[in-house]
């Protein structure tokens, strides 16, 4: 075995142990492979023909798949790399489309915007790569086209198998040709097992651990909210936000933390770039009057979801004010198209009978 090839592979198993949990073995054959990668990617460009195969880690959520990129990530030499969410990466390319002039000295839009992302990066990884707007799908196609032919290697992890993309069956053969490509040029690795890694309680770091896993979602007048340092917003507090192409209404801003009404962030025209603005700006997002999923708006829902989809990327503390979301799930209805995924990123917030004081939010 390669020395590259068994560096890696420790490395996997010392960052699991830091974690306090045994790579599972459907994740075996995931670090088997990533690290055959690290290896291919050691070796200098001019002593092979072919650019090593790309890597498509697909299965349910809290099967690891994040971990486990970002582990092979962390393990690579510094240099050129980049490591991006797929919600990010895709408004930024869209911007970068979009803008006045961006076509320059003869590249397209998408080249042009892609040099400006990426720039000269060998290795890019994605997070959470899902494409459900038939909008998007004609951009997504030029995307993988253009970052494959451009020799980059490209590891991503989806909650879905190729075939599983653009899931609505008016537009999925839109995306047909790109789930062939996708399916020709990557390998797929199925990371499906029966443990959901994010509802283990595992050993917090010392350091607390993420930012998001300090959050918690309370019933209104909780005391709990005393010990995070919050009183309920005054009204003299309430000011306007400035998100991505938007003032949104907060009721108050105290440093590093924003205060939102439920009605304020899900019930009106919002989109994930608002939601990734709002994470570039603060630590801490506060959302009182959360209802009952089922309560909500089909819209709302979905809005909901994206938001607890940019928090926990962006490692956002996610104070829920309100209903328990998870508690007011009907048994059967599927109220997102990614519900699993949202109740799986919630179950890592606290609630009252196991939460213990935080550091003061902000």
């Amino acid at each position: 075995m390669h020395q590259r090839d068994q560096a890696m592979r420790r490395h996997f198993h010392e960052a699991a142990a830091r974690r306090g949990f045994s790579i599972a073995p459907a994740q075996e054959a995931a670090v088997g492979r990533l690290a055959h990668l690290a290896v291919e990617l050691a070796r200098p460009a001019w002593t092979f023909p072919k650019p090593p195969r790309d890597l498509y880690v697909w299965g349910p959520v809290g099967r690891g798949k994040s971990w486990l990129v970002d582990t092979f990530y962390e393990g690579l030499p510094g240099g050129r790399k980049r490591r991006l969410h797929f919600h990010d990466f895709f408004r930024r390319l869209h911007d970068g489309v979009s803008r006045p002039g961006a076509r320059h000295d003869g590249q397209s839009a998408v080249d042009s915007a892609l040099d400006d992302l990426i720039g000269d990066s060998r290795v890019l990884v994605f997070d959470e790569f899902h494409a459900h707007d038939a909008g998007d799908a004609m951009l997504i196609a030029r995307l993988f086209r253009t970052l494959l032919d451009r020799r980059i290697t490209l590891v991503t992890t989806s909650n879905y198998p190729p075939a599983g993309l653009m899931p609505d069956p008016l537009y999925h053969h839109l995306f047909e040709p790109t789930i062939k490509l996708i399916e020709e040029r990557m390998d797929v690795l199925d990371v499906t097992g029966p443990v959901d890694f994010r509802r283990l309680a595992v050993p917090r770091p010392a350091d607390g651990g993420r930012r998001f896993a300090t959050g918690l979602c309370l019933p209104p007048g909780d005391t709990a909210l005393e010990a995070l340092g919050l009183t309920a917003p005054a009204p003299a507090e309430a000011t306007a936000v400035r998100a991505h192409l938007r003032e949104l209404p907060a009721r108050a801003v105290r440093g590093e933390l924003v205060w939102f009404g439920f009605e304020a962030l899900c019930e009106s025209a919002m989109a994930v770039p608002d939601y990734l603005a709002l994470a570039e700006r603060f630590a801490t997002l506060v959302l009182d009057g959360v209802p009952p999923l089922a309560e909500a708006s089909a819209d709302g829902r979905q809005r909901f979801a994206n938001l607890v989809d940019v928090a926990c990327d962006r490692d956002v503390r996610l104070v829920l004010i309100g209903s328990d979301p998870l508690t007011a799930l009907p048994a059967g209805q599927a109220l997102t198209r990614d519900l699993d995924r949202t109740a799986s990123r919630l179950a890592m917030l606290r609630r009252p009978d196991r939460a213990r004081p935080a550091e003061p939010a902000g």
